[in-house]
């Protein structure tokens, strides 16, 4: 239960850090998330250079989204991140960027 309780403070801490930062929190959240979208690409697409498709999926997260996404490099990924991270990988625009970055072209 005390685990459970210093991870959510954790959470609400490193959310709320982040927005005081401004574009510093934002860089930070990104790379963090980018930890946690490269792990979930990785295992959910095999075979699939991870990195460009990352870069997408982050490129076509919200401001919110990429803080939920950052809150799972510290407290863990669930299922509901890693949900999260595979909706935003089917949105239209991250499939084509996507495809574009693995293809080498600009569609």
């Amino acid at each position: 239960m005390r685990l459970l309780i210093a991870m959510g403070l954790a959470t609400f801490t490193l959310s709320g850090c982040m927005q005081d930062l401004g574009s510093q929190g934002d860089v930070l959240a990104r790379s963090a998330a980018k930890g946690v979208v490269n792990n979930v690409v990785a295992s959910k697409f095999p075979g699939v250079d991870a990195t460009p498709v990352t870069d997408c999926i982050i490129d076509n997260a919200s401001g919110s989204e990429i803080l939920i996404i950052a809150e799972a490099a510290v407290v863990g990924t669930s299922q509901a991140t890693t949900d999260l991270v595979v909706d935003i990988a089917q949105r239209p625009e991250t499939t084509r960027c996507a495809a574009g970055s693995l293809l080498g072209v600009n569609l």
